[in-house]
């Protein structure tokens, strides 16, 4: 009785974990190679899955952000005070702009189709790129942006671009083209 007590928790135990499991199973590199030419579209649980990293990816990226302005701010980098100043006023442009993402990716959840915010979204993570690569060649920086400069810049151009706002543009490019109806030949006048 109680061995068959414990097969059964365990059997309950392993379908509670297995859609964590196959959740984690959706990394850059599973995305990367569904990149590739001869890839389907995105499943509803693909483009979840999706939706779930690059809300991960603007989180990491906040973090980062807090990060890199504290130690400015409290000096705990080697840099001089107009240098920091510069940085400070570029880390709070940045501040708008991964606001700006986790607004869109918020659109995003209520309409996966929502092809303005889409595009926003991927302003945003293509501009967060440039300006990490940025932060990321400086001495000072490269310490704590470490290797998510890379990492949003593949999240955001091949991962992001090919797989979910091409294909829905090009729907949206579908439905917006009414059909071209036939033209009739103009009839030809009578001779009198």
């Amino acid at each position: 009785m109680k061995f068959s007590m414990r097969v059964f928790g365990l059997v309950i135990l392993f379908f509670c974990l297995a859609p964590v499991a196959i959740a984690q199973d959706y990394s850059l590199q599973y995305f990367l190679t569904k990149v590739s030419p001869q890839a389907k579209e995105l499943s509803k649980n693909e483009r979840e899955a999706l939706f779930d990293r690059m809300d991960e990816v603007l989180g990491q990226a906040r973090q980062i952000h807090s990060k890199l302005m504290q130690a400015i701010q409290a000096g705990e980098l080697d840099i001089r005070y107009q240098e920091g100043r510069f940085w400070v006023t570029k880390l709070e442009e940045d501040q708008g702009v991964i606001e700006n993402g986790i607004e869109q990716m918020k659109l995003l959840r209520k309409r996966p189709t929502h092809l303005m915010a889409s595009i926003q979204l991927y302003k945003a993570l293509k501009d967060l790129s440039s300006h990490f690569n940025a932060y990321n060649n400086m001495p000072s920086f490269s310490a704590l942006v470490g290797d998510f400069a890379p990492e949003i810049e593949l999240w955001a151009d091949p991962v992001f671009y090919r797989l979910h706002l091409l294909p829905l543009a090009q729907i949206k490019d579908v439905e917006k083209t009414p059909p071209q109806p036939e033209k009739k030949p103009a009839p030809k006048g009578k001779k009198p």
